[in-house]
């Protein structure tokens, strides 16, 4: 592995997890629906962050299952957070309106 890209692993890791800690603050803080989505979000997407990281140092593998050509485990983990963020705008725009 080139050393550009363990910097980059490195500061996605930790960024995410600082993110992620905070989120689960915020989490236990509040009992607003919108923001539990983007909590949601948050961690999810920490989670396709581990993933990512797990199978680029090859301790995961995402191919099992392919539709497409593309592994449905990568069209999860990147569709699921973009789906949580939007139902949370989607609270707080029905709540506006």
């Amino acid at each position: 592995m080139v050393t550009e890209q363990v910097i980059v692993v490195l500061v996605r890791l930790g960024m995410g997890s600082i993110a992620t800690f905070l989120a689960i603050l915020v989490w236990s803080r509040t009992r607003d629906t919108a923001w539990i989505f983007v909590v949601i979000a948050m961690i999810l997407q920490y989670g396709e962050i581990v993933f990512t990281t797990l199978e680029l140092f090859g301790l995961a593998r995402g191919e099992v299952v392919v539709t497409a050509g593309v592994p449905l485990v990568e069209i999860v983990l990147h569709t699921l957070p973009l789906l949580a963020l939007a139902v949370a705008f989607a609270i707080v725009v029905a709540r506006r309106t």
